[in-house]
This record gives structure tokens, sequence and C-alpha cells, in this order.
């Protein structure tokens, strides 16, 4: 299969796209910029809050089986009442609106197809709030809902559209913006690669419209 994995320079990103090369899928990997491109894949950089270059990575990809969009920020940690209206605005471009655009240049083609597979990588607080996380939260709220309004919209053409929440992820930036924070109770990347690739694969085909947690010892 040929696989496009969005944000798929980060850590988790990274992960996704060893977990498909691994099984010797095509990987078409999108990032912002690729300073040393990695081995083995086909990268394509475009700033996909941006719907000519959405297009455009649409385009360059060709025929695609499945669509992951890792692509994901997060900033804004304060009350409502203290959060910047520019934090909010870009919390809902790089998590929500990222993923509509991608989506929406991908999933004709899928269509035309009769197969394909939209999977996004959402957040545990996208489905339970936490107070001092309103940007984050409803950007990824929003992401939960795009992602099942598809899944209805898709039935009977046999493309699905599912997202996996994770809790924290066991990453190196993680570590850095939360030192001292218990580790040993996050989320690894290689399990929400085994994810994602299930959800990738026939054995997922009836499998539309899932919001599914994986939250280790969270």
């Amino acid at each position: 299969m040929r696989i496009l994995i969005t944000g798929a320079s980060g850590g988790l990103g990274t992960a996704v796209v060893q977990q498909f090369l691994s099984e010797n899928h095509t990987v078409i990997a999108v990032a912002r910029s690729w300073p040393k491109p990695p081995p083995r894949v086909i990268t394509i950089s475009a700033d996909l809050t941006n719907v000519s270059d959405c297009a455009r990575m649409a385009q360059e990809a060709g025929e695609v089986d499945t669509v992951v969009h890792v692509m994901g920020g997060f900033a804004g940690g304060k009350p409502v009442g203290e959060t910047d209206p520019d934090v909010f605005d870009r919390m809902i471009a790089i998590n929500l609106k990222s993923a509509f655009l991608v989506f929406r240049a991908i999933t004709p083609q899928l269509i035309a197809r009769g197969r394909g597979r939209l999977i996004a990588v959402g957040s545990r607080v996208g489905v339970e709030a936490v107070a001092g996380l309103s940007a984050y939260g409803v950007s990824k709220a929003g992401l939960v809902h795009l992602v099942r309004t598809l899944a209805l919209e898709l039935k009977g053409t046999g493309v699905t559209s599912n997202i996996v929440l994770p809790s924290t992820i066991d990453t190196a930036a993680n570590h850095s913006a939360m030192p001292g924070a218990d580790a040993t109770k996050w989320v690894s990347p290689e399990s929400i690669a085994r994810v994602v690739s299930w959800l990738a694969s026939d054995a997922a085909a009836d499998v539309n419209g899932a919001v599914i947690p994986v939250y280790g010892d969270a």
C-alpha cells in the first residue's frame, strides 16, 4: 500500500513511518521541511494549514491508499480568560484546519477507487476536558467531530475514517516540556503506531467512526 503520513518528522510521526516501512509499504512522508530526508521514504514539504499547499501535496503524492494525519501541536496552557486569541487561532489551524484540508484534498481519489483509510491522531483531551487547556482541547475535540462526520459521509464508499486518542506520548519533546512528570505512565509512540497500522489494514475494514483510546497506564 501507499501510505501518506503527515507530521512525519516528529517523535510520533517517525514511529508511524517506521511501522509502515517495517511492513514493506511505500511511505510518503509530509512535513513542513526536510533538512535531512529520511531513507526509504518519499518526502513532501508543505504547510498543511495552507489550501494551495495541500492541493500540491495531493498532486505530488499521487495515488494513495491510506492517510495518517499525525500533524499537531500544543500551546495555550492557560484558562480561557487568559488565553491569547492568536494562540487559540493557531491551535485550531494546526490541529483542526490542517486535518480538514488534508482529508478534503485526498478523499475524492479514495472514493473514486472505492477503498481507503483516513486515520487521525488526536488526544485524550479531545474527549476529556482539562482545565487550562481550552485552545488545545477545543481543537482536538473538533478533530474528533471532523473524523466522525467523515465516517458518516463515507458510508458505502469503501473508505473509512477513524481517530486514535493517545494520552501523553513518550517523546523527547514531552520529556523536555515536562521534566518532572512520571513518564512510566506515558504511552510509547511505537504502541500508537501499531494501532494506526491495524486501522489501515484489511482487518479493520468494518471499523468506521471509531474513537480509539491509547492511554497506557495514565
